[in-house]
């Protein structure tokens, strides 16, 4: 079966100000997940929030948490961010010397396991760990910064690991400068997760939030190549609960 467009706004765009909120808003909008960028100052040249933070914020709903670990070492903070409530939990290929050993941490830490690429990282490095996976992240911009313009150059790539992929009940999501205007070519390519930062928190509260979220979904749907199958099991778009095979 074809799998649903999953929409998960980046908390990185969020008014920090009022997080809880912002969250519970964007979760009344229609969010499927909440994606979490968790940045360092050394793996990426910034720093937004860590393992506290998610804490804190996870009782403001069910949503699941797509929690993006954009630090480097993650091994020794694979289990403060599992506690404290992520759902599914993504590392840099590029971030460690022993991605499959790291991935398989995240598995026993009871979560889906989550790899990401940076623009210039080629889809052969994660060749030999695709059965550890439950997700695979394209960076569409070089990851440090929110705001930025989306890389056409990765819709290759993300057409070349919808290929890589092939049966396996592996989400392919796509994260950078996403908005309307690209969620088509981004889909049409094989992705089915959109993180969407600014695109999402453009606006005044949920009406707006709702209205960000429902055009880049219909955007997304509309570049799909009709009957794309993506395989006979899902992720599912509703509570963490409901995070299965």
């Amino acid at each position: 079966m074809t799998r649903e467009i999953i929409i998960a706004p980046s908390i990185l765009a969020a008014n920090f100000a009022r997080l809880g909120e912002e969250i519970a808003a964007i979760d009344a909008a229609g969010a499927d997940w909440i994606h979490c960028d968790v940045m360092d100052g050394h793996f990426v040249p910034n720093i937004s929030f860590g393992a506290d933070v998610i804490k804190a914020v996870r009782p403001c709903t069910a949503k699941i948490f797509d929690v993006h670990l954009m630090i480097s070492p993650a091994d020794p903070y694979l289990e403060a961010f599992a506690k404290a409530g992520a759902d599914i939990i993504t590392i840099h290929a590029e971030a460690g010397p022993h991605l499959d050993r790291s991935l398989q941490a995240i598995r026993a830490l009871g979560k889906k396991a989550g790899v990401s690429l940076c623009p210039s990282t080629p889809e052969g490095a994660i060749e030999y760990v695709l059965d550890r996976l439950d997700l695979i992240l394209v960076m569409t911009v070089n990851p440090g910064f929110g705001g930025q313009s989306f890389l056409g150059s990765q819709i290759e790539k993300i057409r070349r690991i919808r290929q890589m992929i092939g049966d396996r009940p592996i989400r392919l999501e796509v994260d950078g400068g996403v908005t309307r205007d690209n969620a088509a070519a981004v889909a049409g390519a094989g992705a089915d997760a959109l993180v969407a930062g600014s695109a999402v928190f453009r606006g005044n509260g949920r009406a707006d939030y709702a209205n960000n979220i429902a055009a880049i979904r219909a955007a997304a749907e509309a570049g799909r190549v009709p009957k794309l199958q993506y395989g006979s099991t899902s992720l599912l778009r509703t509570g963490a609960s409901e995070l299965v095979r």
